[in-house]
Formats: C-alpha cells, sequence, structure tokens
C-alpha cells in the first residue's frame, strides 16, 4: 500500500492582498491575514490535479503588511451568459487591502479515493513546479489583480514572533457539494477523468482565529466536516 499524504511548504509574497470578510456588503474589508481557503488556492494555482486536494496545516506570518484604502471602478453585477454593458453597470467601490505582506504555507497533500499513484509522484511535479517558478495559472493573493510570487522556503525563514493578533471569526473554507434536490448552482467536480460539471449547493465554514508569534494555526478537525458533505460527490 503506497503513501497518501505529503507535507508541502512555500513562500508566498505579494505588494497587495486582499481576503475579503463576507460580512461586509458594500465595501471590501480584508482579513488582516490571508484565510486558509486562500492559501489552498495558492497552493492550487502552483499545481493542481484531479487526483489530489491540499489541506492547510500552520501558516507563518513574516510581513503582516500594512492596511490602506483603494477606490476602484467595478461593475454592480457579476458577468453571465449575456453580455454585460459595463457604462450601465460601473460603479465605485472602496477596498480596504493589504500592502506588502508574506507568508509561508505548510500544508499536506491528499490523495483523493480514485487515484492510483504514488503521493510521492506528485510530491515531486509539485516541487519541480517551485523550483522552476512554474505554475497551473497565476496564483494570487485574494484578488486576481493581486498577484503573487512564489518561491521555496529555507531554514532561515522565521515568523515574525512579535505578532499576536485575535481575529475573531474567519471564513475557514466551502465545501460544494452534489446534492439532486438542492440544485441551487453548476460547479465542476474532480473526478477520474480530469472535472465534470454537476449541480448542487455551497456551504461556508468559519472558525474562530488567532495569530500567536506569528503563527497561525489552522483546526483540522474542520476539514472532517468539509469531507463528510464532499463525501456525497464521491
Amino acid at each position: 500500500m503506497f503513501e497518501k499524504v505529503a507535507e508541502v511548504r512555500v513562500k508566498v509574497k505579494g505588494d497587495y492582498a486582499c481576503f475579503t470578510r463576507p460580512e461586509f456588503k458594500a465595501e471590501r474589508v480584508s482579513y488582516p491575514v490571508i484565510t486558509p481557503s486562500a492559501a489552498r488556492g495558492v497552493l492550487e494555482a502552483i499545481f493542481w490535479k484531479p487526483e489530489i486536494r491540499f489541506q492547510i496545516k500552520e501558516i507563518w506570518v513574516l510581513k503582516l503588511g500594512n492596511q490602506m484604502t483603494i477606490l476602484r471602478n467595478e461593475i454592480s453585477s457579476r458577468q453571465g451568459k449575456t453580455p454585460t454593458i459595463i457604462e450601465d453597470q460601473r460603479q465605485q467601490r472602496c477596498s480596504l487591502i493589504l500592502k506588502d505582506v508574506e507568508y509561508i504555507i505548510f500544508g499536506q497533500m491528499i490523495l483523493r479515493n480514485h487515484t492510483q499513484h504514488c503521493i510521492k509522484k506528485y510530491l515531486a511535479q509539485f516541487e519541480r513546479r517551485i523550483a522552476k517558478g512554474r505554475c497551473h495559472h497565476a496564483p494570487y493573493l485574494g484578488n486576481r489583480e493581486f498577484a503573487a510570487s512564489f518561491e521555496s522556503s529555507n531554514e532561515n525563514d522565521k515568523p515574525d514572533d512579535t505578532i499576536n493578533l485575535p481575529m475573531g471569526n474567519m471564513l475557514f473554507d466551502i465545501a460544494f457539494t452534489r446534492d439532486g434536490q438542492r440544485e441551487e448552482m453548476e460547479f465542476k467536480l474532480p473526478c477520474a477523468n480530469g472535472s465534470e460539471c454537476v449541480k448542487g449547493y455551497k456551504q461556508a465554514f468559519f472558525f474562530d482565529a488567532n495569530i500567536q508569534n506569528g503563527r497561525f494555526l489552522i483546526p483540522q478537525e474542520k476539514y472532517s466536516e468539509i469531507y463528510q458533505l464532499e463525501e456525497r460527490n464521491d
């Protein structure tokens, strides 16, 4: 029986970031640090395969960044199947974002149930991507216009141990569940042949977030709750 879990780590940084708090509707207000779901998104941007999933264990905060306010032109609705006339839906919105952030993301690469290969194969591909600066698609920090750069971390990288910050309720991640009785949205699910479009619903999970001595520990039991819902997809 081959191994199904491998440890991964990567250093990410960016000039700007915005990890939007969902309780603010009119304006964008960022959490003070990257969320677990955004960290997972960075790992998947670097290396995505339908055979694996990423689980975030810990985040080291090397640079917390400074808050700043910007004013941007946006549209009032999402792009759908019909064309959007920007002049009719343009609006200006303020955003409270972060400037100059840097983190080290610690996580696990986990094989999905339908995978037939050893985890070492995918871990080697992931590490080669980081070493060469290649990615599945361009990683970003919250918003697509806030690009993230990434590189391997080394033993000299340490968290800023002066940072102790209770952040209250934070978005953990979102579970997408196939359900013929609740066809609220359409989304893609990983499968043996790549991905498939299904209908179902999504459910957000939150947790009490806290940074101690620059270390942001992620509660692993929350993943069990998400996987219980997603098991209906298998």
